[in-house]
């Protein structure tokens, strides 16, 4: 069940917000840092999963809801693990240390290394873009490992992968539950029009503007980026202009 927080209590919070500029994140430099800011000031009220609506402890261990299911990735799936909606890799290729490593990326025993881990280690614009607490959500830890870094779509046929949590996963491709459209959607579109370096392709585009229409912002959702603009000091102009509606 989710929790309810009064529209009177976020616009307080948001009048004493100062005004900044809608840039992106600037302030928090690590993935790290980003995960223990969303665990301790973000969520400690309101622990539940993006997909499943899986309540978890302060332990970060899962509390399943009835129905759900896997046989995939079982040690994870008692574990909420920080989840970027966005994939890491979707954005992260757009750099040349992702593709092509630099002279810096090179291991104790003297080898060349390329990707994530290079483009975290010499490039501070892939850090604040990979630790923005707006595309991080808890998501059970099997349900993270099965998404990998697939795109979402529309899916057919009607099995679930995950039992009574609606999370499809088929062809390289995921199917979000529907409570979870809405705010992955604005989650894409946030992206999009913050970080010049990430574009969605024109297909994917057009889903995330219909699902930012049929699944419309919730209280939580808009008390969220209230409590992150707090802790990382940009807007999410996106969640925010339709929580403003």
């Amino acid at each position: 069940m989710l929790k309810q927080v009064s529209f009177s209590t976020l616009m307080l919070g948001l009048l004493f917000i100062p005004l900044t500029s809608f840039a992106g994140n600037t302030s928090i430099d690590s993935f790290s840092k980003a995960k223990k800011h969303l665990e301790r000031k973000v969520y400690p009220t309101h622990r539940y999963t993006i997909y499943c609506n899986a309540e978890f402890t302060s332990k970060k261990k899962v509390i399943p809801p009835n129905g759900f299911t896997t046989d995939k990735y079982l040690k994870r799936s008692k574990k909420i693990e920080w989840e970027h909606i966005v994939p890491a890799e979707n954005f992260g290729r757009t750099f040349v240390e992702w593709r092509e490593g630099h002279a810096e990326c090179v291991d104790r025993k003297g080898k060349s290394f390329k990707g994530r881990k290079c483009a975290e280690k010499v490039n501070m614009e892939y850090r604040y873009m990979q630790a923005d607490m707006y595309n991080l959500y808890p998501a059970i830890g099997a349900v993270n490992a099965l998404r990998s870094n697939y795109n979402f779509t529309m899916l057919p046929g009607e099995q679930s992968d995950f039992g009574s949590c609606d999370m499809r996963i088929d062809s390289r491709k995921a199917q979000p539950p529907e409570l979870a459209r809405g705010v992955i959607a604005r989650t894409y579109l946030y992206m999009e029009t913050t970080y010049p370096k990430y574009k969605m392709s024109k297909q994917q585009r057009q889903l995330m503007n219909a699902w930012d229409k049929q699944y419309p912002v919730t209280e939580w959702e808009c008390k969220r980026s209230v409590l992150i603009r707090q802790l990382q000091g940009n807007a999410n102009e996106v969640v925010d202009s339709r929580c403003h509606n």
